[in-house]
């Protein structure tokens, strides 16, 4: 605040100490600073530019005014692209969210009972997320595999278990339209793992005084998770969701790596879609217009949890 007030004036100039305790403070901020401005500020202001230029990579950026953001919406196979990978990511969030929310959650509950080797259950439930997000979609895609895959042979195996007679099942997980999104929403449960580790941090501050007092009351497992546990956890829920929430709008490796869009575009999602356009098709100019729309999609949700969330979201004080 003394700098503030030396700069509009309001004070007398600095002593040499202060200044050196400025300089000191600003030296220490400077690579974040400087961080910024070169890998934040600049590319955004520069992609916002250039998503009212037309731009192939190769030639002269050519300004188009409001052209690329009309061709988002318009019956080009730009446009029908980008309305097909906003109905799969909002498919995709609208399912996998709330799936993640809960396994997580009842995950958290279990792992914060007093049972044997819990640290081991905890470790293998967030050691996915070490894996390279590459690395985690090849496995994934051997594990789909509709001939060699684990998952189609447990299936079969458990048939022909129950049935008595070989079966034949080979669902094509990653090749059917109807059957894509619901195995990447099935692979996403695989992450879960820094939800669960924020949810058992929060269940680790519940006070105990309370969960007594709700025996003494005469509140049984069930009531006690809706009426003291969930009401003093819904800051980690809300926390999650708005991560999650996040990160569902930013896929891109798996879908890339796994199915590359398709098939007929039923896993191109948002981010995917950009990719192709700028470096596939070379629509640098429309791709910077459809990352200003996600944007946009993404702050206008979360602006929208966080004003929600003042309804529903207890905090302590």
């Amino acid at each position: 605040m003394a700098a503030l007030d030396f700069f509009r004036g309001d004070r007398k100039r600095p002593s040499p100490q202060k200044l050196r305790e400025w300089l000191l403070g600003y030296a220490f901020a400077a690579p974040f600073i400087i961080g910024f401005f070169v890998f934040v500020a600049y590319p955004f202001g520069y992609l916002f530019w250039l998503s009212f230029q037309e731009w192939d990579l190769i030639g002269d950026a050519q300004f188009i005014g409001l052209g690329n953001f009309r061709r988002m919406f318009s019956d080009s196979p730009a446009g029908l692209r980008n309305i097909k990978s906003l109905g799969n990511s909002a498919f995709y969030t609208l399912i996998a969210v709330p799936l993640q929310l809960v396994i997580s959650f009842t995950l958290a509950l279990a792992l914060t009972q007093k049972i044997k080797f819990r640290d081991v259950y905890r470790a293998g439930f967030y050691l996915p997320l070490i894996v390279p997000l590459v690395a985690w979609a090849v496995v994934w895609q051997r594990i789909l595999h509709p001939q060699f895959g684990i998952l189609n042979d447990t299936i079969r195996r458990v048939i022909t278990f129950f049935t008595g007679q070989e079966s034949t099942f080979a669902y094509e997980w990653l090749f059917q339209v109807e059957l894509a999104k619901p195995a990447f929403i099935f692979m996403s449960l695989w992450m879960i793992g820094r939800q669960m580790v924020i949810f058992i941090a929060g269940l680790g501050n519940i006070p105990d005084s309370l969960m007594e007092a709700a025996k003494v009351d005469g509140a049984g497992p069930i009531r006690r998770l809706f009426s003291v546990t969930l009401p003093l956890m819904t800051p980690f829920i809300f926390l999650n969701m708005i991560f999650a929430l996040v990160n569902s709008f930013q896929t891109f490796i798996p879908a890339q790596v796994m199915t590359e869009g398709g098939p007929s575009d039923s896993t191109l999602f948002i981010v995917l879609n950009i990719w192709r356009e700028g470096f596939q098709f070379f629509n640098m100019g429309y791709a910077s217009a459809l990352a200003i729309e996600l944007f946009f999609i993404v702050i206008g949700l979360t602006g929208a949890q966080f004003y929600i969330s003042r309804r529903w979201v207890y905090y302590e004080e």
